[in-house]
């Protein structure tokens, strides 16, 4: 077995980021060669990831990379809060951004994770942190949003970090997108989506399967009624199934006597034109 230096140690530490025992071990097995020191701390976090397939990853945090005229959302999950708490764990989500700009999907986790910076993959990335950690990690959401013309895209993280939104308004001109009003009625709505869990943007916008099993629930409830009124009842019963799922038309959380649609519609009335939500996410991690 090669003699192992402190030296090579501690470069294979700042190459890798891993345990400095971890380090001295995979130089043993490589005989001192630490290309293939590295190799061998990655197989062990493969190895890992293998290991814990089918654990949970409850935890973790949303991240938002922005750019001029773009944003992002997507969670990293692992299985446990104190890891999700650690430098690792951190760094690995703030990686994110970088990969975001040259990821050529607006969405899918699977793509974030064989975006190349560099040369390397951010599922090396991931791999790498899975090693340090012996905790399971993985994307669990990502979307990017990019205006196509005058408009505007928020975002908000709640308090804990494990919920987050993202909404894209179109303008009708770039002075709406850039006024205050609008701002703030667009900051206000990423909240509201966080906290109201809209299904849709609009009721046509609702999956039909959704639909007609929400009729079909109303119905049955309310089959002992004289036939004559059972359709009205079944209407009214959707038209507040609407109401609170379908974003424009839910009350807005700041404000019940209004409807999300009417808060910006007032803010981009402000501003001197109009506005409209192009779209939406919302993701939570657990």
């Amino acid at each position: 077995m090669a003699e192992i230096s402190a030296s090579e140690v501690m470069k294979l530490r700042k190459m890798t980021g891993q345990g400095m025992m971890d380090c001295k071990r995979a130089l043993q097995e490589a005989d001192g060669n630490i290309n293939k020191a590295v190799e061998i701390l990655r197989k062990k976090g493969l190895a890992t990831l293998a290991k814990r397939a089918e654990r949970e990853t409850s935890e973790g945090i949303v991240v938002v990379a922005k750019g001029d005229n773009w944003a992002s959302l997507a969670t990293l999950c692992c299985e446990t809060d104190f890891v999700a708490k650690s430098d690792d764990f951190k760094a690995a989500a703030e990686a994110i951004k970088d990969y975001v700009p040259a990821c050529e999907s607006n969405q899918g986790p699977e793509n974030i994770l064989e975006t190349s910076v560099n040369g390397k993959k951010y599922n090396d990335i991931l791999t790498e942190t899975v090693s340090k950690t012996g905790e399971k990690m993985q994307v669990g959401d990502y979307a990017r949003f990019a205006l196509e013309g005058p408009g505007i895209i928020s975002t908000y993280i709640h308090f804990n970090s494990k919920v987050g939104a993202m909404v894209e308004i179109e303008t009708s001109d770039d002075n709406v997108a850039k006024s205050e009003s609008l701002k703030q009625a667009s900051s206000d709505i990423a909240m509201h989506i966080t906290a109201a869990k809209p299904l849709a943007l609009a009721r046509e916008d609702l999956d039909a399967e959704t639909v007609e099993r929400e009729k079909a629930i109303f119905t049955e409830q309310v089959k002992n009624k004289p036939p004559n009124i059972i359709d009205k009842i079944v209407e009214g019963k959707m038209q507040k199934f609407y109401n609170e799922n379908c974003l424009t038309e839910q009350q807005f959380v700041k404000d019940n006597d209004k409807t999300v649609a009417q808060v910006l519609s007032e803010a981009a009335k402000q501003a001197g034109g109009e506005a409209s939500i192009k779209r939406f996410v919302r993701f939570e991690v657990g």
